[in-house]
């Protein structure tokens, strides 16, 4: 293959390959002390934007960006990057997946929180299946094309240092004509994550999805959506995605829609009941009459004990996620980006449970963003701590 100047002599290449560790080691109510990956579904994917990898040499790759606050561990055939600031703010990112499963922020009280919600359970195989955290859903299409998404990413940089800020970078493309940045950010009090689109071939692309954040709570019913009062939304069945955590109940009545059903339907273009007991048919007939119809918001503290899965067509550029049982909060923003999906499993699970989280997602879903040839595209999603 040869390289645009975007693939300079810095790159690291990182296998795909899936390990198949067992996981007897995992606590299943410790999930950040990851050691293996998995793709969580087996389903039928679109193409994947890819560029070849090689088996990670985690030694390389402490030798060629240390001094920036960054350490790597080898996991099978998987790695996962570390960052440390002297402040005490911390996140982990797993490569090639580019998922982020960790955001751990110093408190007012002096000591630290996980802000991000990862579940690590064993899968059929007897490997570990990795959900949630902070990941990229975005689906691609352009003239006379399947539609394909980025699933695998290159070590293209590290900048800054530990007393700062450190920021990674990493790249995919699609036959050397689309290129994308995956660049994640970790300031004193601040996690961005960042995608950057250039459009290098002759017709139109269209991107649509979704930034993911699973943001850990004590339990719904003490969490609270501050600054959304006024704002438009529709409600939708729940956005399935690669890392994404939904309950089984609501997978099994068919309110969430596979990447490969995307392709064919568009997000979100229909629902698929498996419901058999009325009870189940009832509630399908009730999500089903309010899915399309855009409401309003009339509460400024919204308290997310029940069931909601939404767009925000018309949230402000940030508003502010508040856990009254971990006495804790989190702000959450976007650029580039006009809509805001939501997802709570509601209260009904058990608290610091497997459900105990929340979904945020700056995203295009009802609306796509399409570039014209040379066109430069940036997504921005801002995860604030204003617990110091």
């Amino acid at each position: 293959m040869v390289y645009t100047a975007l693939f300079s002599s810095r790159i690291i290449h990182i296998s795909s390959k899936r390990p198949t560790e067992n996981v007897s080691s995992f606590h299943p109510q410790h999930p950040f002390h990851l050691q293996c990956i998995k793709t969580k579904r087996e389903f039928p994917l679109p193409s994947v934007a890819s560029i070849p990898y090689q088996p990670i040499n985690v030694d390389y790759l402490e030798r060629e960006f240390s001094g920036h606050g960054v350490t790597f561990k080898d996991i099978v055939d998987s790695c996962i990057a570390k960052l440390v600031l002297e402040n005490g703010s911390t996140a982990s990112l797993m490569l090639p997946s580019g998922l982020i499963t960790s955001y751990k922020v110093p408190m007012w009280h002096g000591g630290k929180v996980e802000l991000l919600h990862t579940s690590v359970s064993e899968g059929e195989d007897g490997g570990a299946v990795i959900e949630g955290g902070v990941s990229l859903a975005f689906k691609f299409e352009s003239d006379g094309e399947n539609s394909w998404y980025p699933t695998t990413w290159a070590l293209h940089d590290i900048r800054g240092n530990s007393q700062e800020s450190i920021q990674v970078e990493l790249i995919s493309t699609h036959k050397e004509k689309v290129e994308m940045k995956h660049i994640i950010n970790l300031q004193e009090d601040i996690l961005s994550t960042e995608l950057v689109i250039t459009n290098k071939i002759s017709s139109a692309l269209q991107l649509s999805g979704s930034f993911l954040s699973h943001l850990t709570v004590s339990t719904p019913d003490a969490t609270y959506a501050v600054g959304l009062e006024g704002s438009n939304f529709i409600s939708r069945p729940p956005f399935l995605s690669k890392f994404g955590i939904v309950p089984q109940e609501e997978e099994k009545l068919g309110f969430g829609q596979l990447w490969d059903e995307i392709v064919h339907k568009g997000p979100f273009s229909g629902l698929v009941s498996s419901a058999k007991s009325s009870a189940n048919e009832l509630e399908n007939t009730r999500r089903k009459s309010e899915e399309g119809n855009e409401c309003e918001e009339n509460e400024n503290y919204k308290q997310l004990h029940e069931k909601m899965s939404r767009i925000y067509t018309s949230a402000p550029q940030s508003f502010t996620l508040i856990d009254r049982g971990r006495r804790s909060s989190v702000v959450v923003g976007r650029e580039g980006l006009d809509e805001v999906y939501m997802f709570s499993p509601g209260s009904s699970h058990e608290y610091y449970s497997k459900y105990a989280f929340v979904c945020i997602g700056q995203s295009a879903m009802l609306k796509p963003i399409t570039l014209k040839a040379g066109d430069v595209w940036r997504g921005v999603q801002h995860l604030h701590n204003p617990n110091l």
